[in-house]
């Protein structure tokens, strides 16, 4: 999550409680053929800005499903034409972030599988990508926006998470600054039913924004320390217990023009358009992400207005004090108007205490009882006492869309 400094103002009262007690028992986010559990399905479709399909290469994509590395020629022939040698990036090479090195534009996107690279004790040591931005970001909106929303105390959720809240994950990658982590939701595919490989997250956790380019070794792990269990425990525990059902490495990825073009280290204008779809592939194995977790969810691409969406949930996993990046939490709210400028769309804004890590999390909502993804933890403030999120529109629908019948099938 990338935080914002915004001044002191009245909280607003919230039925909370009643909110959240209603929406909890709604929002099924259960597994539906996880260890045969039989859970009930919960739905949900994915949304983002001006689509850009991003192209990228990982070990396994097009493989002749034995789950042995094998880098189709044509992607190896792209990442030779950027003087990327596939071996020399696997050997170290990515750790180069020479200005030159590091792609940006949406066409470039590269993340060879590096296996055995996310190790237990590397994931743990992964910091939350959360930044800072001003109160400018925020003051150009005042008239739009509505009054900051009274602080939610986020909950944890219940383990094992593989029966309470199969469709969510930990995303870690590679920055400049080092390993960071956000949060991830595994979304249906609309071509491929039943067999989707696709992932909701925040463009800023993929993506550095204009003066950046695409971060590297980018992972999904779903239901992340399936158990809940403390740094001390994960120091004796099984691998299965930390990563239940793998790793899944992004080999496709898309953002929003929006983010690649006005997202910044402060946010910025980019954080109405901060969302990404990431098409992903195990590093061991050949069934689907959809198949191994038992759930997906729909998105909600109709971004009704705030006052119309009725309560909304988000989960993830935040990383920065008080939390360690660890377990999982949610938080229940209903959702305000946060407007950045007159320029650019309303964002939705929910009380929730959820801090830096929680960054891409889904959040979501019940729609003709199912519960569907309706946006994902963008920024929030210094005091940790609020989050927002963007609307999901036609736009959002499209890089989906494109991103389904692209690389969908691959």
């Amino acid at each position: 999550m990338r935080s914002i400094r915004t001044p002191a103002t009245t909280h607003r009262h919230r039925r909370t409680a009643l909110a959240a007690t209603g929406l909890v028992a709604a929002l099924a986010l259960t597994a539906t053929a996880c260890d045969g559990s039989g859970e009930d399905e919960a739905a949900g479709r994915p949304g983002a800005t001006t689509s850009q399909a991003a192209d990228s290469a990982a070990d396994g994509a097009g493989d002749g499903g034995d789950g042995k590395a094998g880098i189709p020629s044509d992607i190896t022939d792209r990442l030779k034409k950027h003087g990327i040698d596939v071996d020399d990036w696997k050997n170290g090479g990515w750790k180069n972030w020479d200005k030159d090195k590091w792609l940006s534009e949406a066409k470039d996107f590269v993340n060879p599988v590096i296996e055995g690279l996310w190790k237990p004790e590397r994931m743990r040591s992964a910091k939350e990508a959360d930044k800072t931005v001003t109160t400018k970001d925020t003051s150009a909106g005042q008239g739009v926006s509505d009054p900051e929303p009274a602080p939610v105390q986020a909950s944890a959720e219940k383990t094992p998470y593989h029966k309470n809240a199969a469709p969510v994950g930990k995303i870690f990658f590679d920055s400049p600054e080092g390993s960071m982590v956000c949060s991830g939701t595994v979304i249906k595919d609309v071509n491929h039913p039943g067999k989707s490989n696709l992932v909701w997250t925040a463009g800023h956790c993929v993506h550095a924004g204009q003066n950046g380019g695409w971060y590297r070794n980018i992972v999904f792990v779903p239901a992340f320390n399936d158990l809940g269990k403390s740094e001390a425990q994960l120091n004796n525990a099984d691998p299965v217990e930390i990563a239940p059902y793998g790793n899944w490495w992004a080999d496709w990825a898309s953002t929003s023009n929006g983010w690649i073009e006005g997202g910044s280290e402060t946010g910025g204008a980019g954080a109405a358009y901060d969302y990404a779809v990431l098409h992903v592939k195990p590093e061991q194995g050949s069934k689907s992400l959809e198949e191994t977790v038992g759930a997906a969810l729909d998105v909600d691409f109709s971004a009704p207005a705030a006052a119309e969406a009725g309560s909304m949930g988000a989960w993830g996993y935040p990383a920065a004090p008080p939390y360690n990046g660890l377990k999982m939490f949610k938080c229940v709210d209903q959702p305000g108007r946060l407007s950045l400028s007159p320029s650019l769309p309303t964002m939705y804004r929910i009380g929730c205490t959820m801090t830096g890590g929680s960054s891409g999390g889904g959040w979501f909502r019940v729609v003709d009882g199912e519960t569907r993804l309706v946006s994902n933890t963008s920024i929030g403030p210094a005091d940790n006492t609020w989050l927002a999120g963007p609307q999901l529109g036609e736009d959002a629908r499209a890089l989906y869309e494109n991103m389904s019948e692209t690389y969908g099938g691959r």
